[in-house]
């Protein structure tokens, strides 16, 4: 993968980034010997990160990561969160991080988390704000949380209530369950499962569809993800599809694609 841009050595640096294909845009959270933990400023810079990359009009999708193969994110970094001790404190940092997390759901491409490794506690809240999730098969997803007495904090409960259903969300939360790949599949929790790595052919054949997608045909499917993410209803969920079918079609890919398929045809 070649590096997407370089940055000066003084500025801290939590998370890379590549573009292994054009439009494909691939994040990183480099912090391996922290086991990928999610201080308040890797949640920031990662943020920054993808509403910067939302604005080009090139981006197909991004793919999130972890560094390492043990963990995709190990959950908040509790070094950083130790100065959280009030009520006040705690309404910040949720705000704060639940607002990073955000830029993920509310990214104009899909957003795709490769699980490299386990993803837990805020690790899979942070999984769970991404459009699909690629399981490595020794990667597990688990909330965790309660092993610190304490609830999910950034969005992830809605999250993962909504993905799988309140009976087992209950129970992966008050059991803090670690879900193995197979049976994240086959919940839902998980999109594939990647079982050569991110270089290998289960994720080049998830991929390949998408690289050849159009950028605006993306976002357009992306938009109504968000709706219905949001909970749209059906009025409002119909004219954003509307919005993005009529940008669409009157696109020059599209009359390309359709004069290619008539060709065809004669």
């Amino acid at each position: 993968m070649s590096t997407m841009q370089d940055t000066p050595t003084h500025t801290p640096v939590h998370i890379r980034a590549e573009e292994p294909a054009p439009g494909a845009l691939w994040l990183t959270v480099d912090r391996a010997h922290k086991h990928n933990a999610l201080a308040r400023p890797v949640l920031a810079e990662l943020a920054a990160t993808v509403r910067a990359a939302g604005d080009r009009t090139d981006l197909r999708y991004i793919v999130l990561s972890g560094a390492g193969e043990r963990y995709f994110a190990a959950g908040g970094d509790l070094h950083d969160l130790a100065d959280v001790r009030d009520e006040a404190a705690v309404f910040a940092m949720m705000d704060e991080a639940c607002d990073a997390l955000d830029a993920l759901r509310h990214c104009p491409v899909p957003v795709l988390a490769y699980l490299n490794g386990d993803a837990i506690g805020g690790g899979a809240e942070l999984a769970l704000a991404c459009d699909m999730r690629l399981q490595a098969t020794h990667a597990r997803i688990g909330y965790i949380q309660a092993k610190l007495a304490i609830t999910s904090a950034w969005g992830g409960g809605p999250d993962l209530f909504r993905l799988v259903g309140p009976a087992r969300a209950m129970r992966m939360m008050a059991r803090t369950e670690l879900v193995a790949a197979d049976q994240a599949l086959a919940w839902g929790l998980a999109d594939a499962v990647i079982s050569d790595g991110p270089q290998g052919a289960d994720m080049a054949a998830f991929t390949r569809p998408l690289n050849s997608c159009p950028p605006q045909v993306l976002r357009g499917i992306k938009a109504q993800a968000l709706a219905a993410r949001q909970g749209l209803g059906w009025e409002a969920h119909r004219r954003v599809e509307q919005h993005h079918l009529a940008r669409t079609w009157l696109h020059d890919d599209h009359w390309a694609a359709a004069d290619k398929l008539l060709s065809k045809g004669s």
